[in-house]
């Protein structure tokens, strides 16, 4: 039989949200690549993507509704039906309910899908009408948005395809080879046409030819860069006042924090000497357009907040606003409007929110009521929430039932009592927003879904069906719930194609038929429309600086990895775990590649293998997030490692504040 294509849209956590073109022969995926009619897709997908064949069909893929049998954690599982399965999750809900409140329950999901339908949607329908505790995301994402939101509203930022029309670009915090490839084409375009290019990133993630200037910040740092140029701009009187006197409050707090900080105390504490970062800000200051492509790395720290907040005031302290190529661009998704209520009410859901980020905490403490069923979705917090022994120590609970869908047998599978098969987005509907490019997306089944597979829509609707709830919502199939959401969606400048989404296409949209240029035809979204650049919520001491707690020579940070989405990926990539530091640091520690080392600190070790790079910079280690207990010698990951500690914005994690130690083995 002859190959058969179609298209479809990545809905996996990345800016990019490609166009998709996927082949199959015999009824079974054999090739996923770029849609060659999307200019943006432009030909190339990341490998990730191009080899999800590998997922879909890999001996671990979950096929049918397990039940465990044996102890907590060995794996041992048995086949049941859906019919067992659901009449078992929906009798233990319903007693755990019953005897300790809805709230002794708690939905545990996160990035697992970025689309619309498959994550807080029929899902936060369901876990409402149960009176479930709610989630609060924190692993990722909260400093900075609750930051831009205080600062701009949710203005759409510069779109990637404007990048080569800026004179200086500053890239702070993001890895665009790790996730958001199709980010690099646009910055060697924009160096050919004479642009400058900096990152600012402990770790050199972009080669000679495509930056400028590296400023190798430590972690935890970006705070006092950000001041450092803001005082010398001050001192060199290259703010622009009339801009923020016209358009922004909230200048006088930014400046006095700003005036503790010379260019020689930051030298001293961020790790990046003098000459670069006077280098830095004169570029930007003297350089029209210019731009910040703000990423998320800076807010893994008790700091972060703080840190995005600077880093997002520079374009506004420096007048760079109003003409195409000048800004910022941190997360662009702000630009479509979803109207979920349309579909499934209001909900009016108010339990307790408690913090993902301490899922140990809360598995092992004294929370009245406590925490009775963990229900897991979208996630793997075995594998990516911090104090990884404490959550082990959680899920082996044997008063706890725990409930995992997902698409492969995770670390966190592994100690469930019931295990349900998802589909793969390569299987199912969904509806996909960019957050980099501006691009609306529908996702659809290109191939039958593998066994008994269901998605994250049907799964909720059987579960709410059993417990006797009959929203409407519960009622509908998967493509009446992609139309009904496509319907609900508004996007600037264009009518939504409701026929071409429902076929897997992608659809552009713009702003005065072009892309946004901020402050001409993209604005502040705040509610009276001016730039904030003391958002109140960063809380009594705005912009002040503290210092990280360990004393542990290296610090650790977990950065995005070009095999790994988060934790996605892991039950066929990365089979080997290791730690990276720079040269000088392994040979000071009698350390060379390839040696078995523990790496430590107070809270637990892993066991693995020393990679060296001269791309890192010294006092920095880096371990890959997301990675899986296989990887690794001991079974423990970057995640035993690091505090789970919160950050004044919301508790968000504090990943980088990790501190440690790497020994031979």
């Amino acid at each position: 039989m002859p190959a058969e294509a179609k298209t479809t849209t990545c809905p996996l956590d990345c800016p990019d949200a490609c166009a998709l073109d996927v082949e199959i022969t015999d009824g079974r995926v054999t090739r996923v690549g770029p849609d060659a009619g999307s200019d943006y897709t432009a030909g190339f997908i990341c490998g990730k993507v191009a080899g999800f064949p590998r997922r879909l069909y890999h001996p671990e893929r979950i096929r049918h509704p397990l039940r465990r049998v044996g102890p907590r954690g060995e794996g041992g599982f048995e086949r049941i039906s859906w019919q067992e399965a659901i009449d078992t999750v929906a009798g233990n809900l319903r007693a755990i309910a019953q005897r300790w409140g809805g709230e002794a329950i708690l939905p545990f999901h996160y990035g697992g899908s970025n689309g619309l339908l498959t994550d807080e949607f029929l899902d936060h329908l369901f876990f409402s009408r149960l009176g479930a505790s709610r989630l609060a995301k924190t692993i990722c994402a909260l400093p900075a948005t609750e930051v831009a939101l205080g600062m701009y509203g949710k203005m759409p930022g510069v779109a990637f395809s404007d990048y080569p029309h800026a004179r200086a670009i500053v890239v702070w915090g993001a890895n665009p080879r790790g996730s958001n490839i199709h980010l690099v084409p646009y910055l060697k375009e924009a160096r050919r046409r004479g642009a400058w290019v900096a990152l600012v990133d402990p770790r050199r993630t972009l080669g000679e030819g495509e930056i400028d200037l590296h400023l190798p910040v430590l972690p935890g740092q970006d705070l006092p860069l950000a001041l450092a140029l803001i005082h010398r701009w001050r001192e060199a009187g290259q703010l622009d006042r009339e801009f923020v006197a016209g358009h922004a409050d909230g200048l006088d707090p930014l400046l006095e924090r700003a005036a503790e900080w010379p260019l020689e105390r930051a030298a001293g504490t961020t790790g990046v000497g003098v000459e670069a970062i006077a280098e830095l800000a004169d570029r930007l200051a003297e350089s029209d357009p210019a731009l910040v492509r703000c990423g998320w790395g800076p807010e893994r720290n008790r700091n972060g907040a703080q840190a995005i907040a600077a880093v997002l005031s520079i374009p506004s302290l420096l007048g760079k606003f109003g003409v195409r190529g000048g800004g910022y661009t941190l997360s662009n998704n702000g630009a479509v409007k979803f109207d979920r209520d349309a579909i499934i009410g209001r909900l009016d859901w108010r339990t307790r929110n408690l913090n993902m980020s301490q899922l140990g905490r809360l598995l092992c403490g004294d929370l009245d009521p406590p925490i009775k069923a963990l229900f897991v979705y979208n996630a793997n917090p075995a594998a990516s929430v911090p104090d990884q022994r404490a959550v082990l120590r959680g899920l082996a609970r044997d008063d706890l039932f725990t409930v995992v869908h997902d698409q492969v047998m995770t670390d966190t599978a592994r100690w469930a009592d019931i295990v349900l098969p998802a589909v793969t987005f390569l299987e199912g509907h969904d509806l996909r927003a960019g957050y980099g490019n501006y691009m609306l997306g529908g996702v659809v089944p290109v191939v039958r879904p593998e066994g008994e597979a269901i998605s994250n829509m049907q799964l909720f609707s059987r579960l709410g069906r059993a417990l006797g709830f009959d929203d409407e919502a519960f009622l509908l199939s998967d493509p009446e719930l992609l139309r009904r959401a496509a319907a609900a969606v508004s996007l600037p400048g264009v009518e939504v194609d409701l026929e071409l989404i429902a076929a897997g296409g992608q659809q552009g949209y713009d702003f005065d038929g072009a892309p946004p240029v901020q402050l001409a035809t993209s604005h502040p979204l705040t509610p009276d429309g001016k730039i904030h650049l003391t958002p109140p919520v960063l809380g009594a001491e705005p912009y002040r600086w503290l210092p990280p707690d360990d004393d542990w020579p290296l610090a650790l940070v977990s950065p995005a990895s070009q095999r790994l989405t988060y934790s996605t990926f892991g039950e066929c990539s990365l089979e080997r775990l290791t730690i990276t530091l720079h040269p000088d640091e392994a040979a000071a520690r009698g350390l060379a590649a390839g040696d078995f080392v523990r790496v430590l600190n107070q809270r637990g070790e892993v066991h693995c293998r020393l990679a060296t790079s001269a791309a890192m910079r010294p006092g920095v280690a880096a371990m890959p997030k997301g990675a899986w207990s296989r990887s690794s010698l001991n079974g423990e990951t970057s995640t035993a490692l690091c505090p789970d500690d919160g950050q004044v914005v919301g508790g968000a994690a504090c990943f980088n504040d990790a501190r440690v130690e790497v020994e031979a083995l």
